[in-house]
């Protein structure tokens, strides 16, 4: 926390959480922090986040959010259901030996397993590179204009 010279406190984290810091810490441990004041300049926290949810740039960062997540749910789930139909419709093709006592079953279900992995990479990867600034840099105006400290959106 850096002071001001007009007597507002700047939280240069913008993961910064009044009511988290001393959580868990012993009563003799340190005091904790004062809250921030939720609005100053009689604007309402309601009417920030509504000014912030319609603001372009959020926008952007739930348009990027469904293009990677509704693909992948369906293609994952088209993936499962084919494996579950498949072993129900078809257990002579699934226990079709594949080398020495593995078969297709066990094969299609690591695959199952294989698929879980990389789409959690993938989903990652995803939110890191094009999602996760945008965000950070989102909740930083958000809790700057909720403080009433500037024109952020």
């Amino acid at each position: 926390m850096q002071p001001s010279n007009s007597g507002d406190v700047r939280y240069d984290d913008p993961w910064y959480d009044a009511l988290a810091s001393g959580w868990g810490e012993s009563a003799g441990a340190g005091a904790p922090a004062a809250v921030p004041p939720a609005r100053e300049e009689g604007r309402a926290a309601a009417d920030v986040y509504l000014e912030v949810q319609r603001s372009e740039a959020f926008q952007e960062v739930r348009s990027r959010y469904r293009r990677f997540v509704v693909p992948a749910v369906v293609l994952f789930l088209a993936w499962y259901v084919a494996y579950v139909v498949t072993a129900t419709t078809a257990p002579g093709w699934m226990a079709r030996p594949v080398a020495g006592a593995v078969n297709a079953g066990m094969l299609a279900g690591l695959g199952q397993f294989l698929t879980t992995f990389l789409l959690t990479w993938a989903y990652v990867r995803h939110a890191r590179l094009r999602r996760d600034r945008a965000a950070l840099e989102l909740r930083w105006d958000t809790q700057e204009l909720a403080r009433g400290r500037g024109d952020a959106a």
